[in-house]
């Protein structure tokens, strides 16, 4: 495609993802499914400009306005990405001198919110919990995050994958924290790679790998996954029971369920049920009431701790929305916990940085459930043989998961257990 074509795809398509009515993600698929002619170099291009622009819009809004014309298409300019003189080659001379004087502009000209790049109801939010640790994180939050995988134990190990698939010609190493996890340098094609096409590895964030580990499920065991969305955490959970026992996938959108089916073939598991509900008072969830080992509620969150991946959520929520979700998570971990049996262990997680949709919830929780016992996260991970797992970790004696991008390199994740008393 001619750079000046494509720059003109870029700000058509910049200008669809800023009216923040969709996901950022479905809107760009949206616009490939319809616009097939973009072949996958036009298609990564225009993928990597429009989450430039959202994951430093404050920043290049400012510079923007200096220049003349659409909008969308001074942004399209500032947020392309590659070679400078392709870029230049689409441009007219007085759009070639004000794109090197907004190269000219240095940190040092900007003000906080142009450098950090929040809303500044989060970025306050943010400052309160990590002091001066703030600049360091929104900074982090600003990086696309790194393809972490999964190794699936019914099919391999970690150091023979590790082997083969730098016999691949891939970059990869080890995480750091997750004893599954394996981390890739670039975006390769998975598709082409024979231990994804053969379900021997999944593409699964390091932070959400931890999630399966605290939950400890074991063979034979009945478990559910109350929020398994499209089931990364379900199939580490079945990979965990060894394929044996009975484990419930749960939510409240079949679209989502019916994403793990694939998955689900590739990785030979035989023991996910995946089940639509209506709503967490669904009479399909009171049968199964005080009956099951191990509970999971990955609940819905603000998705604020994906940022990396997910720029536009920072655009699209509010405090207004992030009260809603904490509201919303309390009623469904009420609900969930009613199917743990005596013994049984209860996990609530978000992908969440805000203490109103973590912390909040689970003292909440322990005010209204005598019934159930605080188990502490640090020990669950160095049972786990997790790494560092006293630096994963906050509260009195280490009780929850509490990973940060700028810390740990994983998406932003919290954790809190329960064992409910016999």
């Amino acid at each position: 495609m001619h750079p000046k074509a494509l720059l003109d795809e870029s700000a058509s398509l910049i200008e669809k993802v800023f009216r923040f009515d969709h996901p950022a993600d479905a809107v760009v698929a949206r616009h490939f499914r319809e616009n097939k002619s973009l072949g996958p170099r036009e298609r990564a291009t225009l993928s990597d400009t429009v989450y430039a622009v959202l994951r430093e819009r404050l920043r290049l809004e400012w510079l923007a306005r200096s220049g003349s014309g659409s909008k969308w298409r001074r942004l399209a300019i500032l947020g392309f990405p590659g070679d400078r003189d392709f870029l230049k080659s689409a441009l007219s001379e007085s759009e070639k001198t004000w794109l090197d004087a907004c190269a000219r502009v240095s940190d040092a000209d900007l003000l906080a919110p142009h450098r950090h790049n929040l809303p500044e109801w989060l970025a306050q939010a943010l400052r309160e919990q990590v002091g001066d640790e703030f600049d360091a994180l929104a900074d982090s939050l600003r990086q696309p995050a790194p393809l972490d995988l999964r190794v699936n134990i019914l099919k391999a190990k970690r150091e023979p994958l590790l082997t083969q698939l730098r016999g691949a010609g891939l970059q990869v190493e080890p995480t750091p924290h997750s004893p599954l996890g394996i981390r890739l340098q670039g975006k390769p094609s998975l598709a082409k790679v024979p231990a994804f096409v053969a379900g021997e590895v999944e593409v699964q964030d390091e932070g959400s790998q931890l999630l399966a580990l605290l939950l400890d499920a074991k063979r034979g065991e009945m478990v559910v996954d109350f929020c398994a969305g499209a089931g990364g955490k379900t199939l580490a959970i079945g990979a965990a029971m060894r394929n044996s026992g009975r484990l419930y996938a749960f939510d409240t959108s079949a679209h989502r369920l019916d994403a793990i089916k694939p998955r689900l073939a590739r990785s030979g598991l035989s023991n996910v049920h995946p089940v639509a509900i209506a709503h967490e008072r669904d009479e399909r969830i009171k049968r199964l009431a005080g009956k099951i080992d191990r509970v999971l509620v990955d609940a819905p969150c603000s998705g604020l701790g994906t940022l990396r991946r997910s720029p536009d959520l920072k655009w699209r929520q509010t405090p207004e929305t992030v009260a809603v979700q904490a509201d919303l998570q309390q009623r469904i971990l009420a609900s969930a916990a009613r199917l743990v049996k005596p013994g049984g262990r209860l996990v609530f997680a978000t992908c969440s940085l805000l203490r109103q949709e973590n912390e909040a919830v689970a003292e909440a929780f322990d005010r209204e459930h005598a019934d159930f016992e605080v188990l502490a996260a640090q020990d669950l991970l160095a049972a786990a043989q997790v790494g560092q797992a006293e630096t994963l970790v906050s509260g009195e004696g280490g009780r929850f998961l509490r990973l940060w991008p700028h810390r740990h390199a994983t998406d932003g994740f919290f954790a809190a257990i329960w064992r409910k008393k016999p």
